[in-house]
């Protein structure tokens, strides 16, 4: 499994994370597109940290929720969500043939991400706004118990998926994330550990009702906000690797 990252969240002199410290330990970087997080410097010296570091280049769009960090839903039209996909999606995709390198993804952020793994018509709304953009791009969303379901979805608009497993999280039997808000939503490192080594051996994940589901990763998700996180992600990619 390739290890992916939400980059490029800073703002002006408000810092978040260690976007310099973790570049080197990861394949893949979700770089904020100034709707939740980010600004044009922010991205532009996050661009060049991915470059330099030969990273797999994804946008990391959202709703357009800055003062809550895109962890709220918004109600949109079809056509305003899309818009805005392709507002931020570009936005990326230009500063990137600045610094002569290219974006290769889509990973939507927070409650965007959230409510289109939820609700088949975000989804749709989300391919179709990936599928008529005009440059070939994949889409990465949550690996979970409607896979093949949200394969076949994709197919149809001819996108192609990238599913993500968290490595930190507490997984309900559909395969979807427990809330933050509830108790044990967010691993311990012994769980964390131990999650990491069920997905990458049997590529499976233990819910929180003691049911083993099955999962196919392609990549698995790491936070990197201070450095016991880098530390952790190292131990990762060393497991992984192994």
């Amino acid at each position: 499994m390739l290890l992916n990252c939400d980059l490029g969240e800073s703002f002006g002199a408000w810092k978040m994370g260690l976007d310099e410290q973790v570049m080197p330990h990861i394949d893949m970087a979700n770089v904020a597109c100034g709707f939740h997080a980010g600004d044009p410097d922010v991205l532009a010296k996050t661009l060049t940290l991915v470059k330099n570091h030969q990273v797999i280049l994804g946008a990391h769009p959202s709703y357009p929720d800055r003062q809550g960090f895109g962890r709220r839903s918004m109600s949109l039209s079809a056509q305003e969500l899309t818009h805005h996909l392709h507002y931020q999606i570009a936005a990326i995709d230009g500063m990137a043939q600045v610094q002569h390198t290219s974006l290769h993804y889509v990973k939507p952020h927070g409650a965007l991400y959230n409510d289109m793994m939820k609700s088949e018509a975000v989804m749709t709304t989300v391919l179709n706004a990936i599928a008529c953009y005009p440059k070939k791009l994949k889409l990465m969303i949550l690996a979970s118990a409607k896979q093949d379901i949200h394969q076949k979805l994709a197919e149809q608009h001819g996108v192609t998926l990238i599913f993500e497993a968290f490595a930190d999280r507490l997984y309900r039997d559909d395969g979807l994330l427990t809330p933050r808000s509830e108790p044990l939503a967010v691993h311990d490192k012994a769980a964390l550990l131990a999650q990491v080594e069920q997905l990458h051996k049997y590529s499976s994940v233990t819910t929180a009702s003691g049911k083993s589901l099955t999962l196919r990763a392609d990549t698995l998700c790491v936070h990197g906000d201070n450095t016991a996180s880098i530390a952790l992600i190292q131990e990762i990619k060393s497991m992984i690797n192994q």
